[in-house]
């Protein structure tokens, strides 16, 4: 590799150096979040899958400022990192909530680390979208049964919409995120269409924005998607465009005929297709760099933000850094050189 496209790989992201540890060091970073700035005054919002990444110190964290006694402290980056992460990104994808119905005190801490135009959106926890509780040891004597809230819309309503009211207006949207259905009768997109109508028609759509997110390609490949796509057209809700191991690349599912089934449109650029997530991680942490570049994939994200632009539509696109090694780098090169039409 010529020292030209690694320069061009890692944006000459880091320090000057000469700079003094307390300077701000940052200027890629600077400049990225003018443009990500510029796209969300379009309603088009970019962030990546979390937050919480030591490995971007140096790119979007300043490192000096997680030191304690001259030692990175995991404790307070973990506490503080979202403020500095809000100054260049308008939006995340906060992923943890997946895990657990978080209690009101965190969501007020939560939302107090970032400024109010910021755009939080998340992902409902599995409690409601696992049909079955896979035989894993963090789920105790529930591994291997039968979830009895699999598609609950009381459960939501009471455990998060209710908690997370009081922020209404700083979500972005909230995603109920479906893992590949291996057998039964929610493997049909026509029986999983009924199962989700039910349980869409028990929220206040008119409150929040909604999309789902599903693993099973045939849900987008067979004639049975139009009731799936003609399900979430019915709610308002989006389909939730997913870069992941056996889904269709992200490129192909943009060109699917109804695939925009609500104003806003939701992308999530998670895993080049074919690639295990286990198989990301070893490869890519600590995360510092893009390690496997995915043009395709960033072309992709390019082409759907100018649709969305086109279009007039709202566009919430998040990106792990599972897809290339560094989701703001992945994020740098597909806006690179993108200007956004003047308002």
């Amino acid at each position: 590799m010529s020292a030209r496209e690694e320069r061009q790989l890692t944006f000459d992201w880091g320090p000057p150096a000469n700079a003094s540890p307390a300077e701000r060091p940052f200027p890629v970073a600077a400049a990225l979040a003018e443009r990500l700035r510029r796209l969300a005054e379009r309603k088009i919002y970019l962030g990546t899958s979390s937050w919480k990444y030591p490995g971007w110190q140096g790119q979007i964290y300043d490192p000096a400022r997680y030191q304690i006694r001259g030692q990175f402290s995991e404790r307070k980056f973990n506490q503080e990192c979202l403020a500095e992460y809000a100054a260049v990104f308008p939006a995340v994808c906060g992923d943890f909530a997946f895990y657990q119905f978080p209690t009101e005190q965190s969501w007020k801490e939560l939302f107090a680390q970032a400024p109010p135009e910021f755009r939080f959106s998340l992902k409902v926890p599995e409690e409601v979208t696992v049909e079955r509780f896979p035989r894993l040891p963090r789920y105790g004597k529930r591994a291997g049964t039968v979830n009895a809230h699999f598609m609950d819309p009381a459960l939501v309503r009471d455990q998060l919409l209710s908690r997370l009211d009081p922020y209404r207006d700083r979500l972005g949207v909230l995603i109920f995120e479906f893992g590949t259905f291996h057998g039964g009768p929610m493997r049909a997109p026509g029986k999983f269409a009924e199962a989700l109508a039910r349980l869409l028609a028990g929220l206040p759509l008119d409150r929040y924005r909604f999309a789902v997110e599903v693993r099973n390609r045939e849900f987008l490949e067979s004639p049975g998607r139009e009731r799936y796509f003609a399900c979430l057209r019915d709610h308002g809700a989006a389909h939730c465009l997913n870069s992941w191991t056996q889904m269709p690349p992200l490129i192909d599912q943009v060109q699917i005929p109804g695939v925009f089934t609500a104003p806003h449109v939701v992308a999530r650029l998670l895993l080049r297709p074919g690639r295990a997530y286990q198989q990301a991680v070893e490869s890519f942490a600590p995360y510092d760099r893009i390690q496997d570049p995915y043009p395709e994939g960033r072309d992709a994200l390019r082409d759907l933000i100018e649709a969305c632009v086109a279009e007039s539509r709202m566009l919430l696109a998040f990106v792990n850094n599972r897809f290339e090694g560094n989701a703001p780098q992945t994020i740098q090169l597909a806006t690179d050189g993108w200007t956004c039409p003047a308002l």
